[in-house]
């Protein structure tokens, strides 16, 4: 769908409801971990290529399970391959999810952010004639003190 502007609302029970499914999802996921940035290099990257070679493996060790020593769990091997297929099909769910919701964000931010430039021009334009506005315009300009302080020091460095 083009995108042109948005005008919508999350009602309070819609927002419990998105609450409540992402309660289900996160409990029907109990065993979900977190690594350590060390942890994480650490580990195997799972792409397409290497899902087939461990199904590939699976398939092999299931169709000739003596070529493995008799305490290689054939099982466990298979469980961490269905769970691995399971996640990826989660995980591509929730990115397209995640995707949407981020371009919605932005985009409805910048909205909300172009419309609050246009008050805040209104604001300052009328402060000039209507005692009460100039703190105000001097409260929606705290928005931008600190850009013309680092504008200033980049005209510093580059004179």
């Amino acid at each position: 769908m083009p995108y042109d502007t948005i005008s919508a609302t999350v009602s309070d029970q819609a927002m419990a409801e998105i609450k409540g499914a992402i309660a289900v999802i996160q409990n029907n996921l109990p065993f979900l971990i977190n690594l350590t940035p060390d942890e994480r290099r650490k580990r195997f990257k799972m792409g397409d290529k290497s899902l087939a070679f461990v199904r590939n493996s699976v398939t092999t060790t299931q169709n000739n399970p003596g070529i493995v020593p008799s305490n290689f769990d054939i099982a466990e091997l298979n469980r961490d391959y269905q769970l691995t297929v399971a996640l990826s099909e989660v995980l591509g769910l929730l990115e397209q999810l995640t995707e949407t919701v981020d371009d919605t964000l932005l985009a409805v931010g910048s909205e909300s952010m172009t419309g609050s430039l246009l008050v805040y021009d209104y604001v300052k334009t009328a402060a000039r004639h209507s005692p009460g506005l100039k703190s105000v315009a001097d409260q929606l300009g705290e928005r931008f003190k600190a850009m013309g302080k680092r504008r200033s020091k980049t005209s510093d460095i580059a004179a």
